[in-house]
Order: C-alpha cells, then structure tokens, then sequence
C-alpha cells in the first residue's frame, strides 16, 4: 500500500501487517505497533516518536537518517519473519532473558545490520570482556565469528558488535558469553586473568583496546581500531593505528582486514605501521644525544631481518617499537613509563627463549638502554 504522509497519530496498529508499505514521511507518533509486521516498509522523514514497538518484525525496514525515533518504546523486536523453513525470528536483544532498557531502542538500532551484539550496561571489565570473547571463539570456530564494531552506548554502555555464520544460535552465543564473562569478573582469580592476559598477545591487545576506547571514545577520536576474526579455531587480532572515526554513536566501523585468509601475521602492514609513526617524530637538534628516531629505525631493522624469530612474535615485537615511539611522543609521565614497562616486559619474554648469541637478543641488548636513555628512563 501507499500510505506517504498518513497520520496515524496514536492509532492502535498491534497486529498490523506493513509488509511492503510506503509510510514515507508519516505520522505515527505514539502510535502501538506492538506485534507489527514492518518488513520492508519504508519509513524515510517518518515521525514515530514514541511509538510502541514491542515485538514487532523490523525485517530489512527502510529507516534512514531522517526516521525519528526519538522515545521508541520497546522491549524486544525481531529482526526476521518466522517461516516453515527457518523458524528462528532473530530476536533482539540476542539473550531472550534480556530487553532494552527505556530509550535504548533507537541508540541500539539505528543503523543496523544481521549481528551477535554483546552489549555491556555496567561492570565493564576489558580484562574479562577480552578472555571471555577468546572462549567463545574457541568452543565455537564453526561460528565463523568476525568483529565489526564497537560502540559506546548512552553514557556508560559499550556494545561489542560482530557478524556470525547464517543460521548461528545468537541467543545461546549470547547466553554463553555473559554467563563466561560474570565468572571471570567475579570469580576468577585475578592473578590468573593477569596470566592469561600477559601470555595471549589477541587478549592483551583486545584489552588495550577496549581501555583505550572507554577512555578516548569520544567525538573525532583518533584510537588504535581493530580487525579481530577467527581462522582455524584462532582469534586473530591485529592493529591498524591512527584511524580516524568519526564517533557520533561510538562506534568504529568499516575496518579492512590486516590478516590474510589464511591466518598468517601481515608483517608488511605492521611494519609499515610502526614507520609511518617513527617518521612522526622529530630529528634530533642536539649532537651529543641519542636520536630516539635512529635508534628504534635500527631495532626495527633488526627485529625484521632476525631469522630466529617467528612471525607473530615480529609483530610483537614490532608493536612494542611502535609503542615507544608513542611514549616519546606523550608528555604524560604515567602514560609513558605505563608504555615502556610493557614494552620492556614484552622484549624479555620473547627474547627468553632465545641463546644469547642471537642477533636479535645482541641488538636488544644494545639499543634498549640507548632508548630509555633517550626516554629519559632508567636502563
């Protein structure tokens, strides 16, 4: 049907079928559309402003920038017709024990794609968010799970947002997940979460970055973004730095993957990374000092060329480098012995396990002490 510009104000519409309909620009401000079937309608300039939509099936409905959505009322919603081939209706959210607290409807919603959302209102822990998201991809690699966003929700709301195999259970992956994640945070001793964190580069990262977010998610943000997928059963987490977003909603979007189809580290791509950000720092004025710039293009070089090194562990390493350039960049006493304390933790517990006539172990050996000298830290 062809219902451009209706007024529907306060019309009881439950139970109603939209399938297909034009409700371009109309009025259904307050309106109950509880149990509405809206599959492809389309609701472009369409003023729904408290509106009840409990229940409904938004399936593939055309909302766009000029929909108002502002006071939705709304539990639930499902984003699927149910058919005699595919019962599963996609409710949301995922976890049919949870629903959507008051104006949370359009923050969640608008836009939207067919997605696992784990959404985190309050007691976020990165450290157990990281762990719990590494369980989840390893009892279920057939999930195919790929990241795609994360989001700040409302004031203190975060929301972890990725793409499934068709015909995943999110409801049950949802379940799983928070179920795991409350018996980190609150059960799991924390020496043991540190273990897990300092010998899981994918969870160490993962945290840093969830941190980083929660701290500097804010409007034209400029943060460490994140391609994180499963390959053969691996979370696979990689980084791609200084990314601008534009974080209206919160959200990091659109992010390219730096992990080949195959798994393996895209060390060309780290190591382009770490010298676009050594070109960012200034050449020394000063002769009689070290050049911070010089001496981590040298252990760059070295870390690269090193053949007792595996790839992951180059990329490790890599990132480390790149982190002390931040810290030399930053004029944040904490921040920078915060970054140089992690990289010199991650520097002896790769070089560990190699002998000490490795070239790689000699170069350490010699340029850290110059950096940290450059640092203005202790050797």
């Amino acid at each position: 049907m062809n219902l451009e510009g209706i007024n529907l104000q306060n019309a009881n519409l439950q139970d109603a079928n939209f399938i297909g309909t034009n409700l371009n620009s109309a009025n259904l401000r307050n309106a109950d559309l509880s149990r509405a079937i809206l599959k492809q309608a389309q609701l472009d300039g369409t003023d729904m402003t408290g509106a009840i939509l409990t229940e409904a099936c938004i399936e593939d409905w055309g909302i766009t920038g000029s929909t108002n959505l502002e006071d939705v009322q709304c539990d639930y919603v499902f984003m699927r017709l149910e058919t005699k081939d595919n019962p599963n209706r996609l409710r949301k959210p995922d976890n049919w024990g949870e629903t959507f607290a008051e104006g949370e409807f359009a923050d969640f919603i608008k836009p939207y794609v067919d997605t696992l959302d784990l959404y985190h209102s309050q007691d976020i822990d990165p450290r157990a968010i990281s762990i719990a998201l590494k369980n989840l991809s390893a009892n279920h690699p057939e999930q195919e799970l790929r990241f795609v966003a994360i989001e700040r929700r409302g004031n203190n709301g975060l929301n972890l947002r990725f793409t499934t195999a068709p015909g995943a259970d999110k409801s049950e992956l949802s379940h799983e997940y928070f179920t795991d994640y409350a018996r980190i945070h609150k059960e799991l001793p924390l020496a043991v979460q540190l273990k897990l964190v300092a010998q899981d580069s994918a969870i160490r990262t993962l945290k840093d970055t969830i941190e980083q977010f929660i701290q500097t998610g804010t409007h034209q943000s400029k943060i460490h973004a994140e391609t994180i997928q499963i390959v053969q059963g691996e979370l696979i987490v990689t980084q791609n730095k200084g990314i601008n977003i534009h974080s209206d909603g919160g959200s990091i979007g659109d992010i390219s993957g730096l992990v080949g189809g195959d798994g393996v580290v895209n060390l060309g791509m780290i190591s382009g990374n770490v010298t676009n950000t050594l070109n960012q720092l200034p050449n020394s004025l000063k002769t009689d000092e070290p050049n911070i710039k010089e001496l981590l293009t040298q252990l760059q070089q070295a870390i690269e060329n090193d053949s007792d090194l595996f790839d992951h562990d180059k990329a490790d390493l890599l990132e480390q480098v790149q982190a002390l350039a931040e810290a030399k960049q930053t004029e944040e006493p904490a921040k920078k012995e915060g970054l140089t304390r992690k990289a010199r933790k991650m520097f002896e517990a790769t070089l560990s396990s190699l002998p000490q006539t490795a070239s790689i172990v000699e170069a350490c050996s010699k340029l850290l002490p110059m950096i940290l000298k450059a640092l203005g830290l202790p050797a």
